[in-house]
Protein backbone atom coordinates (compact mmCIF):
# COMPACT_ATOMS: atom_id res chain seq x y z
CA UNK A 1 0.00 0.00 0.00
CA UNK A 2 1.64 3.47 -0.72
CA UNK A 3 2.68 5.65 1.76
CA UNK A 4 0.55 9.04 2.44
CA UNK A 5 2.03 12.52 1.41
CA UNK A 6 0.74 15.62 1.97
CA UNK A 7 1.37 18.13 -1.54
CA UNK A 8 1.03 21.64 -0.25
CA UNK A 9 1.33 23.62 -3.46
CA UNK A 10 2.25 27.15 -2.33
CA UNK A 11 3.13 30.49 -4.36
CA UNK A 12 6.29 33.05 -3.53
CA UNK A 13 7.21 32.13 -0.47
CA UNK A 14 9.91 33.95 1.52
CA UNK A 15 12.66 31.97 2.23
CA UNK A 16 13.02 32.48 5.76
CA UNK A 17 9.33 31.69 6.25
CA UNK A 18 9.93 28.35 4.32
CA UNK A 19 12.89 27.44 6.59
CA UNK A 20 10.94 27.34 9.45
CA UNK A 21 7.73 25.58 7.56
CA UNK A 22 10.29 22.64 6.95
CA UNK A 23 12.24 22.45 10.54
CA UNK A 24 8.79 22.41 11.80
CA UNK A 25 7.42 20.22 9.75
CA UNK A 26 10.48 17.73 10.32
CA UNK A 27 10.78 18.08 14.22
CA UNK A 28 6.84 16.83 14.06
CA UNK A 29 7.80 13.80 12.27
CA UNK A 30 10.79 13.02 14.57
CA UNK A 31 8.35 13.10 17.90
CA UNK A 32 5.77 11.25 15.98
CA UNK A 33 7.31 9.22 13.09
CA UNK A 34 3.35 8.11 11.89
CA UNK A 35 3.07 11.13 10.78
CA UNK A 36 2.22 11.30 7.24
CA UNK A 37 5.00 12.38 4.91
CA UNK A 38 4.69 16.34 2.73
CA UNK A 39 6.12 17.50 -0.40
CA UNK A 40 6.27 21.44 -0.47
CA UNK A 41 6.08 22.96 -3.81
CA UNK A 42 6.84 27.25 -4.00
CA UNK A 43 8.46 29.49 -5.35
CA UNK A 44 11.66 32.30 -3.29
CA UNK A 45 12.03 35.56 -4.41
CA UNK A 46 15.53 36.40 -5.09
CA UNK A 47 17.51 35.08 -2.41
CA UNK A 48 21.10 33.15 -1.86
CA UNK A 49 21.54 30.15 0.24
CA UNK A 50 24.89 28.23 1.06
CA UNK A 51 24.92 24.58 2.67
CA UNK A 52 26.43 24.05 5.80
CA UNK A 53 30.45 23.61 4.78
CA UNK A 54 30.29 25.92 1.65
CA UNK A 55 32.91 28.24 0.88
CA UNK A 56 32.77 32.09 0.33
CA UNK A 57 35.17 31.98 -2.88
CA UNK A 58 32.12 30.90 -4.99
CA UNK A 59 30.21 34.41 -3.92
CA UNK A 60 31.23 37.19 -6.63
CA UNK A 61 30.10 39.79 -3.51
CA UNK A 62 30.38 40.65 -0.43
CA UNK A 63 27.39 39.07 1.66
CA UNK A 64 27.55 41.88 3.75
CA UNK A 65 27.51 44.90 1.37
CA UNK A 66 24.48 44.22 -0.22
CA UNK A 67 21.22 44.11 -0.34
CA UNK A 68 20.02 40.60 -1.49
CA UNK A 69 19.32 38.16 1.44
CA UNK A 70 21.88 35.73 1.81
CA UNK A 71 21.24 32.61 4.41
CA UNK A 72 23.63 29.74 5.16
CA UNK A 73 21.44 26.87 6.00
CA UNK A 74 22.20 23.13 7.24
CA UNK A 75 21.88 21.43 3.53
CA UNK A 76 25.02 19.87 1.63
CA UNK A 77 26.60 21.41 -1.07
CA UNK A 78 27.60 25.34 -2.49
CA UNK A 79 26.40 28.37 -2.87
CA UNK A 80 22.82 28.35 -4.35
CA UNK A 81 20.74 30.89 -6.05
CA UNK A 82 16.20 31.03 -5.81
CA UNK A 83 14.24 33.40 -7.57
CA UNK A 84 10.90 33.24 -9.26
CA UNK A 85 10.62 31.10 -12.16
CA UNK A 86 12.35 28.55 -10.23
CA UNK A 87 10.23 25.66 -8.67
CA UNK A 88 11.41 24.22 -5.62
CA UNK A 89 10.66 21.05 -3.57
CA UNK A 90 11.08 20.26 -0.21
CA UNK A 91 10.13 17.12 0.26
CA UNK A 92 9.79 15.63 4.10
CA UNK A 93 9.78 12.21 4.13
CA UNK A 94 10.48 9.53 6.58
CA UNK A 95 13.86 7.42 4.76
CA UNK A 96 12.59 4.45 7.29
CA UNK A 97 9.49 4.06 5.17
CA UNK A 98 11.35 3.67 2.08
CA UNK A 99 14.98 3.36 2.07
CA UNK A 100 17.87 3.96 4.57
CA UNK A 101 20.34 5.10 1.95
CA UNK A 102 21.02 8.89 1.79
CA UNK A 103 22.30 8.05 -2.24
CA UNK A 104 19.60 6.15 -2.96
CA UNK A 105 17.47 9.54 -2.26
CA UNK A 106 19.62 11.44 -4.66
CA UNK A 107 19.20 9.32 -7.03
CA UNK A 108 15.07 9.38 -6.93
CA UNK A 109 15.22 13.15 -6.71
CA UNK A 110 17.14 13.42 -9.96
CA UNK A 111 14.81 10.40 -11.71
CA UNK A 112 12.30 12.82 -10.63
CA UNK A 113 13.24 15.71 -12.58
CA UNK A 114 14.40 13.33 -15.40
CA UNK A 115 10.89 11.90 -16.01
CA UNK A 116 9.76 15.25 -15.99
CA UNK A 117 12.06 16.62 -18.56
CA UNK A 118 11.16 13.72 -20.79
CA UNK A 119 6.71 14.78 -20.52
CA UNK A 120 8.05 18.03 -22.38
CA UNK A 121 10.07 15.65 -25.15
CA UNK A 122 13.75 16.61 -23.26
CA UNK A 123 16.29 14.23 -22.48
CA UNK A 124 18.15 15.25 -19.02
CA UNK A 125 20.79 13.93 -17.76
CA UNK A 126 23.08 12.80 -14.89
CA UNK A 127 26.66 13.56 -14.86
CA UNK A 128 29.13 11.26 -12.82
CA UNK A 129 30.30 12.61 -9.47
CA UNK A 130 27.49 15.16 -9.59
CA UNK A 131 24.03 15.81 -7.99
CA UNK A 132 22.18 17.29 -10.13
CA UNK A 133 20.35 17.01 -13.65
CA UNK A 134 21.77 18.30 -17.00
CA UNK A 135 20.18 19.27 -20.16
CA UNK A 136 22.15 20.06 -23.11
CA UNK A 137 25.49 20.39 -21.22
CA UNK A 138 23.62 22.99 -18.76
CA UNK A 139 22.40 22.17 -15.15
CA UNK A 140 18.57 23.05 -14.62
CA UNK A 141 18.19 21.42 -11.38
CA UNK A 142 20.11 21.53 -7.77
CA UNK A 143 19.73 19.42 -5.23
CA UNK A 144 21.05 19.48 -1.49
CA UNK A 145 19.44 17.61 1.23
CA UNK A 146 19.59 17.57 5.21
CA UNK A 147 18.52 14.38 6.53
CA UNK A 148 18.34 14.09 10.79
CA UNK A 149 17.09 11.12 11.97
CA UNK A 150 16.01 9.74 8.58
CA UNK A 151 13.71 13.03 8.49
CA UNK A 152 14.63 14.94 4.78
CA UNK A 153 14.49 18.81 4.44
CA UNK A 154 15.66 20.83 1.78
CA UNK A 155 15.17 18.91 -1.70
CA UNK A 156 15.28 20.34 -5.20
CA UNK A 157 15.38 23.46 -7.47
CA UNK A 158 14.28 23.36 -11.30
CA UNK A 159 15.17 26.55 -13.22
CA UNK A 160 11.93 26.75 -15.23
CA UNK A 161 11.97 29.97 -16.38
CA UNK A 162 13.61 32.05 -14.11
CA UNK A 163 15.91 35.04 -14.79
CA UNK A 164 19.06 33.93 -14.85
CA UNK A 165 21.21 36.65 -14.03
CA UNK A 166 21.43 36.20 -10.79
CA UNK A 167 23.77 33.42 -11.19
CA UNK A 168 26.21 35.31 -12.47
CA UNK A 169 27.01 36.79 -9.35
CA UNK A 170 28.35 33.18 -7.48
CA UNK A 171 29.90 30.08 -9.26
CA UNK A 172 26.87 28.06 -9.36
CA UNK A 173 27.55 25.13 -6.47
CA UNK A 174 30.99 25.58 -7.34
CA UNK A 175 31.18 24.20 -10.25
CA UNK A 176 33.09 26.49 -13.06
CA UNK A 177 32.64 24.99 -16.41
CA UNK A 178 28.85 24.01 -16.80
CA UNK A 179 27.01 26.38 -17.27
CA UNK A 180 23.25 27.27 -15.76
CA UNK A 181 20.38 27.08 -17.78
CA UNK A 182 16.45 27.02 -17.79
CA UNK A 183 13.64 24.63 -19.50
CA UNK A 184 12.66 28.28 -21.07
CA UNK A 185 15.62 28.08 -23.03
CA UNK A 186 14.35 24.58 -24.65
CA UNK A 187 10.73 25.44 -24.46
CA UNK A 188 9.96 28.81 -24.78
CA UNK A 189 6.78 30.44 -23.10
CA UNK A 190 6.51 26.87 -20.08
CA UNK A 191 5.57 28.30 -16.83
CA UNK A 192 6.13 26.90 -13.65
CA UNK A 193 2.04 26.64 -12.91
CA UNK A 194 2.69 23.85 -15.55
CA UNK A 195 5.53 21.92 -14.28
CA UNK A 196 4.88 21.57 -11.05
CA UNK A 197 1.66 19.63 -11.70
CA UNK A 198 4.42 17.68 -13.91
CA UNK A 199 6.74 17.59 -10.45
CA UNK A 200 3.99 16.12 -8.62
CA UNK A 201 3.01 13.17 -10.99
CA UNK A 202 6.34 12.09 -10.99
CA UNK A 203 7.37 12.48 -7.53
CA UNK A 204 4.16 10.47 -6.41
CA UNK A 205 5.02 7.71 -9.19
CA UNK A 206 9.23 7.34 -8.56
CA UNK A 207 8.50 7.33 -4.87
CA UNK A 208 5.17 5.29 -4.85
CA UNK A 209 3.06 7.23 -2.92
CA UNK A 210 -0.32 8.37 -2.35
CA UNK A 211 -0.05 12.02 -2.99
CA UNK A 212 -2.77 13.94 -1.02
CA UNK A 213 -3.89 17.65 -1.66
CA UNK A 214 -3.89 20.22 0.71
CA UNK A 215 -5.34 23.81 0.90
CA UNK A 216 -2.85 25.34 2.75
CA UNK A 217 -0.06 25.24 5.94
CA UNK A 218 -1.94 27.74 8.04
CA UNK A 219 -0.22 31.19 9.45
CA UNK A 220 3.52 31.25 8.52
CA UNK A 221 4.31 34.78 8.39
CA UNK A 222 7.19 34.79 11.08
CA UNK A 223 11.02 35.21 9.95
CA UNK A 224 14.22 33.46 10.73
CA UNK A 225 16.26 36.65 11.94
CA UNK A 226 19.70 36.86 10.58
CA UNK A 227 20.59 33.53 8.48
CA UNK A 228 24.17 34.21 7.84
CA UNK A 229 24.78 33.57 11.41
CA UNK A 230 23.91 29.71 10.75
CA UNK A 231 22.11 26.96 12.75
CA UNK A 232 22.01 24.62 15.61
CA UNK A 233 23.42 20.88 15.46
CA UNK A 234 22.27 19.04 12.77
CA UNK A 235 23.39 15.58 10.87
CA UNK A 236 23.70 14.63 7.82
CA UNK A 237 24.18 17.41 4.57
CA UNK A 238 24.48 15.93 0.84
CA UNK A 239 24.39 17.94 -2.06
CA UNK A 240 26.43 20.07 -4.86
CA UNK A 241 23.44 22.93 -4.68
Amino acid sequence: MPRRCWLYNQGLVPYAVAWEQQRSLVAERIQDPSLDDVLLLLEHPRVYTLGRGASFEFLKFDPNMVEWEVYRVERGGEVTYHCPGQLVGYPILNLRYYQQDLHWYLRQLEEVLIQVLGIYGLQGERLTGMTGVWLEGHKVAAIGIKVSRWMTMHGFALNVCPELSGFEKIVPCGITNKPVGSLAQFIPGITVEQVRQSVAAMFAQVFDVELLRSKGMGNWEWGMGNGKLGIGNWELGIGNG
